[in-house]
């Protein structure tokens, strides 16, 4: 099977609580499953004695019931402010960096390089890679340095599903320019959308699917609804910062979570397109 990439019109689209669902399902349906995001900024990490990854990748490893390792977020980086980040690469602290730095002398050279071998390992041990973009791929200024999203996903060959938070409005705008912004080469890796965080009457969405059909050409795979979900937050984006102690009661806790969202998100979402795409 190839591997699948999540991808965003925005950030907090809700791309990290999607893989995490998708994990869980394909989990069920007896593959080796793996999350994997190249690049992650957050200061909510998941600390062992030997590592430190993201948070988000360490949750969505519980979907998968997979080990967690540095390979399921080679990259890490923790601001600090003034546009500075605190760097750690493969799990281990490597230095702070401004944002210039990181991105013109870095992210395209041992960055990729970084990125791409632990993508191999995963791809190598698993069935199947459940991998996440970062924000948006139509970031046009910052298209060039950007491996979290299409590059990453063109060397990993893997189908692009892009989920768009319908909640905020201009679901469909952004679908379309997020598409009219991504590189002629990438777009076609683009398989289907995703509308998340959906309340009301499907059938009055239905005649913008056709549309959005006909003008990008490409399907609408379904929609999640707009639920309360008891999962740590990825960033400061959506949350305050907050503590978790990783007990066996609160990754039960957590387990639960994923049991639930797995079972709404495949009940909303045409998960045997899915499969049939990746075979």
């Amino acid at each position: 099977m190839k591997s699948l990439m999540i991808q965003g019109t925005s950030s907090g689209a809700g791309k990290t609580t999607l893989v995490a669902a998708l994990c869980r399902i394909f989990s069920d349906k007896g593959y080796s499953v793996a999350p994997f995001k190249s690049q992650n900024m957050s200061n909510f990490a998941y600390i062992t004695p030997d590592f430190e990854i993201s948070r988000a990748q360490a949750i969505q490893a519980f979907g998968a019931r997979c080990n967690i390792t540095p390979d399921l977020n080679p990259i890490l980086l923790k601001p600090v402010g003034n546009y500075s980040s605190i760097v750690y690469l493969n799990g281990k602290r490597f230095k702070k960096m401004h944002a210039k730095e990181y991105y013109e002398k870095f992210v395209n050279t041992e960055g990729m390089k970084i990125a791409s071998k632990s993508l191999k390992t995963l791809q190598k041990n698993f069935d199947l890679v459940i991998m996440e973009g970062a924000g948006s791929p139509a970031e046009i200024n910052l298209q060039k340095y950007d491996i979290a999203n299409m590059k990453i996903a063109k060397k990993a060959n893997a189908d692009v599903l892009l989920v768009t938070d319908i909640d905020k409005g201009g679901s469909f705008a952004s679908l379309v320019g997020t598409m009219h912004l991504i590189d002629e080469k990438y777009q076609k890796l683009v398989k289907g959308f995703i509308f998340n965080k959906f309340r009301g009457d499907i059938d009055v969405l239905k005649p913008g699917f056709k549309k959005l059909k006909n003008i990008t050409k490409i399907p609408t795979f379904g929609t999640i609804p707009l639920i309360p979900l008891n999962l740590p937050e990825e960033d400061s984006l959506n949350a305050k910062p907050k503590h978790i102690t990783w007990s066996k009661k609160n990754i039960s806790k957590i387990d639960d979570e994923l049991n639930k969202l797995s079972k709404i998100v495949e009940s909303n979402i045409d998960i045997n397109s899915i499969e049939k795409m990746l075979q």
